[in-house]
């Protein structure tokens, strides 16, 4: 199902989320409509909270494939990229962000089975974003040259 996507100024986009503990229906239910709606929107990536639940959740779609990453935790984090960056949940709006040019994930999957992944540029950057939707941040937050696209 399309879910509509909260903008900023809405509280919970600067919630920290909670970790999931029920990999469930609701679970699944959530992950398909975090996928359904970062495919309409076409977008890099969607958190949970940016669809108004402030759980540890997010997918991201880039050009290595579909991923989504139930309580991600990051391992370790190199090197440096500096790149324009937008939000589905700041429309009309573009800033200049440093981020990690390399990293290492671990995440479950919707039933809970743990997994461990590297990424690195644009799907390192991607991952990056939305693990800030968890903890509340916004690209904003750290942004440089932010202006409207």
């Amino acid at each position: 199902m399309i879910r509509r996507v909260v903008q900023v100024g809405d509280p919970v986009l600067r919630q920290k989320c909670e970790k999931v503990d029920r990999f469930d229906e609701e679970l699944s239910a959530l992950l398909d409509d975090l996928r359904d709606t970062v495919i309409r929107e076409d977008g890099a990536g969607l958190a949970a909270p940016q669809i108004g639940i402030p759980l540890r959740v997010f997918v991201v779609n880039v050009e290595e494939g579909y991923f989504e990453f139930v309580n991600p935790v990051f391992v370790w984090q190199k090197g440096e990229q500096t790149g324009d960056e937008g939000c589905l949940s700041v429309r009309d709006k573009a800033g200049t962000v440093t981020r990690p040019s390399k990293v290492k994930i671990v995440f479950s999957d919707r039933k809970g089975d743990r997994y461990s992944l590297v990424a690195k540029d644009f799907f390192a950057r991607a991952i990056c974003h939305e693990y800030d939707h968890l903890d509340g941040i916004l690209y904003t937050d750290k942004a440089t040259n932010v202006h409207s696209v």
